[in-house]
């Protein structure tokens, strides 16, 4: 028989033996986590770059422009095979050619997008250039937003407009900042016109320079980007990284009044903040639509940019208005689960 005292002093190597076995089996577990952490880090940072753009023309400084990752974020994956079925499914039945998309959601700094490659006509996209080359001009030399303007002739710009809004009266005097609330609010063509009359093209080409892109010949009769390149701009302003604060402000507060509802804005839901702008291009064969815009959903803000080609301006209307939609949606659920 086994004495009292062995049965308890071969309890007491069980019970020691047990402890042992877990704590190497929890140091083995640690371990093989650190080494697969450490493996997954250096694949990212191997995988993965940073594109780093700073602003020029300083002798002591570089201020900092953008800090990106050259990878697209895994988290946007799902959003982003749910755009590229809305993209099929329109090109399937000959409603769209090609659309192009930019999303950035501004919590994690994560991104993803479709057809990056594809070069598209901003139409008036490229006001927002000029609203923030106008603004630079303002902050270089104070006074030119106060500066008056008389709108003396109409100008004829060998296109029809398919959304046609408010425009300046012939005939009228109008400061440089009212100006800016025409081409902004309304996309007019006229207030544009006479805003390049007193714009300073070498700011404008700064300004590309800056953001890391190519330089506009300014006697060019247009100039083309990817969706990636034009969402530079708005990127600009809502970091306030070009702009002062204060100037970086006023461009939202006036693209958050842009008065086109039948793209992105009729993806989100009633009273929904965004400041956006659109743009028409194209010709007889091929239409194109774009829009971009910084949609503040519940303090947790996105950057969605659309550029489509197709035949029916209010086709690519409607599949801005579903991609912008599809994108809240899934924006939504993700700011609702960190909550």
């Amino acid at each position: 028989m086994i004495s009292l005292k062995n049965k308890q002093f071969s309890l007491l190597h069980i019970f020691l033996a047990t402890i042992v076995v877990t704590i190497g089996t929890y140091y083995l577990t640690s371990l093989w986590k650190e080494k697969q952490y450490n493996e997954q880090m250096s694949s990212a940072s191997i995988a993965c770059n940073y594109d780093i753009k700073r602003m020029k023309g300083f002798k002591f400084i570089k201020p900092l422009m953008f800090v990106d990752e050259d990878c697209e974020s895994d988290m946007l994956m799902n959003t982003k095979q749910k755009l590229i079925s809305i993209i099929d499914k329109y090109h399937s039945i000959g409603e769209v050619n090609i659309a192009s998309v930019y999303l950035r959601e501004y919590e994690h700094n994560e991104w993803m997008c479709i057809n990056p490659t594809e070069k598209f006509d901003p139409g008036s996209l490229f006001k927002v250039p000029t609203l923030i080359t106008i603004l630079k001009m303002n902050e270089l030399h104070p006074g030119l937003l106060d500066k008056s303007i008389t709108y003396n002739k109409k100008l004829d710009f060998g296109r029809s407009i398919k959304f046609p809004s408010k425009q300046i009266t012939i005939g009228q005097t109008y400061t440089v900042r009212e100006l800016l609330s025409y081409m902004i609010k309304y996309s007019d063509n006229d207030a544009t016109a006479l805003l390049e009359s007193v714009m300073d093209a070498k700011v404008l080409q700064k300004l590309f320079s800056d953001i890391g892109l190519e330089v506009p010949n300014i006697y060019a009769s247009q100039y083309k980007f990817n969706v990636k390149e034009y969402s530079y701009f708005m990127r600009a302003i809502y970091n306030a990284g070009y702009l002062s604060s204060a100037d970086s402000e006023y461009a939202a507060e006036l693209l958050s009044q842009c008065d086109f509802k039948e793209g992105i804005v009729k993806g989100l839901p009633d009273n929904t903040i965004i400041a956006h702008k659109f743009g028409e291009a194209g010709n007889q064969t091929e239409i194109q639509l774009h829009e971009s815009g910084i949609i503040y959903l519940n303090n947790k803000p996105y950057l969605l940019t659309i550029m489509t080609k197709g035949k029916d301006i209010k086709k690519l209307a409607q599949i801005i208005a579903e991609l912008s939609k599809s994108v809240y949606t899934d924006m939504a659920m993700q700011a609702n689960a960190t909550m």
